[in-house]
């Protein structure tokens, strides 16, 4: 009954760190610029995920329900845990990557294809009153410098 507890709440664990770690993945393939998933990061991914699950459920075991914790039965079940929710965190961080994408490029780095979603986002309240500022100027002086207005 306790392991159980330590469990569902080591399952919690995993699905932030899951989460986490594809995010910075993410960043990682932004900033080498890497059109195709890297599979190295996907194998940090798992082995951070890992030892922080490892980590978590042998402070909930030991500190917390003051059992023993035995390391090769926990490890095989948190390995089965972690393994079908990184696949679908993985599918739906991609499935968001693309949604959310401001443009895709070709392999020589043109625009080919705009989001059109990105397009549709709001302005902010600034640009309006902005832009109606320069609407309304009558004396044509809003791109002028102080030195010419003299």
């Amino acid at each position: 009954m306790h392991s159980g507890v330590a469990y569902f709440i080591v399952f919690f664990v995993i699905v932030i760190s899951v989460f986490v770690t594809l995010f910075f993945k993410y960043e990682l393939e932004q900033m080498f610029r890497e059109k195709k998933s890297v599979i190295a990061f996907h194998i940090c991914n798992l082995i951070i995920t890992f030892m922080v699950s490892v980590g978590a459920y042998a402070v909930m075991t030991v500190y917390l329900l003051e059992e023993s914790f035995e390391l090769f039965p926990s490890t095989i079940i948190l390995l089965l845990v972690i393994l079908p929710i990184y696949i679908l965190g993985h599918f739906a961080f991609e499935k968001y990557k693309f949604a959310y994408q401001k443009y895709r490029t070709t392999e020589n780095e043109k625009v080919i294809v705009l989001n059109e979603k990105y397009l549709k986002k709001k302005r902010s309240a600034k640009f309006k009153q902005y832009n109606a500022l320069a609407k309304d100027d009558s004396g044509h002086t809003a791109g002028k410098s102080r030195r010419r207005l003299k």
